[in-house]
C-alpha cells in the first residue's frame, strides 16, 4: 500500500510542530532564549499566566524535546534545547540554500553582538540534550577514554578522571598541543561527570563548568550537557556550534561503530 506524503515520515517531528504551533509556547521559548535556566514561577510571571497554565505549556515543550528540565537542589530550572529545531533545519534546508542562509544568519548575529556590546548582558547557560542507543557505561567510557574521544572529537581527553585531577584536550595531529584544560570537579561513573573548561590557557579568568549527566532508560540513555559560567558571548556562540557537532559524532560512533562521514564541525 502506498504511503501518503508526510503521513508517517513526519511522526518524529510531529510533537515539535505541535509545540511550535501555539503562540504562547513560542513565547516561552523566546523568554528562555533571552534568559535560559528559569524556574516555572519566573516563566509564569514573565508571561502573566497561572502556574497551572505555564505547567501545561511547558509539559508540551518538554515532550517535544524543545525544553529540558535540570534539577538544582529544590529548584527545577528550564533550559531551551535547540536540538529538535536544528533537526528541522537540517531536513528542509538544501545544500544550495545553506550558504545563503548562513550569510544572512552571520549578519544577524553580528548585529546582535553590536547591540549586546552596548549593554551589560549576562552570558546564558548552554544546555544540550541527546538520546543515544547505548548503555550508561558505554557513554561514560566514550567521554573519558582518550582513544575514543580522539575518534569522535579529533582531540584526546586525557586524565585519570579523579576529583581534583587535571584534564587536557590534546590534539591528535602529532603535535601534542593542548587546546583546552580543566579540572575534574566530580566523577560519579557512569552517571555524572563535572569538569572545568578553559579554551584560552594563557588567560587568567574564572573557568566555565561542564556537567555531563547520563540517565539510562532501558536500551537508551539521555545525555544532558550543561555548560555554565561562560566568560563571554563569543565563547557561548562557539560552544553552541561545537557541542551539537561533537555529540552528533559521539552518538554515531556508539550506535553504528563509526563516526560521521565528514567532521560535523567543519560543515
Amino acid at each position: 500500500m502506498s504511503r501518503t506524503a508526510g503521513s508517517g515520515h513526519d511522526e518524529p517531528l510531529g510533537p515539535v510542530f505541535k509545540a511550535l504551533a501555539d503562540p504562547t509556547r513560542r513565547a516561552v521559548l523566546d523568554r528562555l532564549r533571552e534568559e535560559n535556566g528559569q524556574t516555572l514561577r519566573r516563566l509564569g510571571e514573565q508571561l502573566e499566566m497561572t502556574r497551572q497554565s505555564a505547567t501545561q505549556h511547558i509539559d508540551v515543550l518538554v515532550a517535544a524535546g524543545l525544553v529540558t528540565v535540570v534539577r538544582r537542589g529544590r529548584e527545577r530550572l528550564h533550559y531551551l534545547n535547540p536540538a529538535p529545531i536544528h533537526e528541522v533545519g537540517e531536513r528542509w534546508i538544501s545544500e544550495f540554500d545553506r550558504p545563503r542562509l548562513e550569510t544572512i544568519a552571520a549578519i544577524a548575529r553580528r548585529a546582535e553582538e553590536y547591540a549586546m556590546s552596548e549593554q551589560t548582558a549576562t552570558v546564558p547557560t548552554y544546555v544540550y540534550v541527546t538520546y543515544i542507543k547505548a548503555s550508561a557505561e558505554q557513554v561514560w567510557r566514550a567521554l573519558t577514554d582518550a582513544d575514543l574521544t580522539a575518534q569522535y572529537w579529533g582531540h584526546a581527553n586525557v586524565s585519570d578522571w579523579q576529583p581534583g585531577s587535571t584534564w587536557e584536550h590534546r590534539r591528535v595531529d602529532g603535535s601534542g598541543a593542548v587546546d583546552v584544560v580543566g579540572e575534574v570537579l566530580a566523577a560519579e561513573p557512569p552517571t555524572r561527570l563535572v569538569i572545568t573548561f578553559e579554551d584560552s590557557v594563557d588567560v587568567q579568568r574564572e573557568r566555565s563548568t561542564v556537567t555531563f549527566l547520563i540517565e539510562p532508560h532501558e536500551d537508551i540513555v539521555r545525555l544532558t550537557v550543561t555548560h555554565e559560567k561562560l566568560p563571554d558571548i563569543e565563547m557561548y556562540q562557539g560552544i553552541s556550534r561545537g557541542w551539537p557537532a561533537v555529540l552528533a559524532n559521539l552518538k554515531s560512533l556508539l550506535e553504528t561503530g563509526e563516526t560521521l562521514p565528514q567532521a560535523p564541525w567543519a560543515m
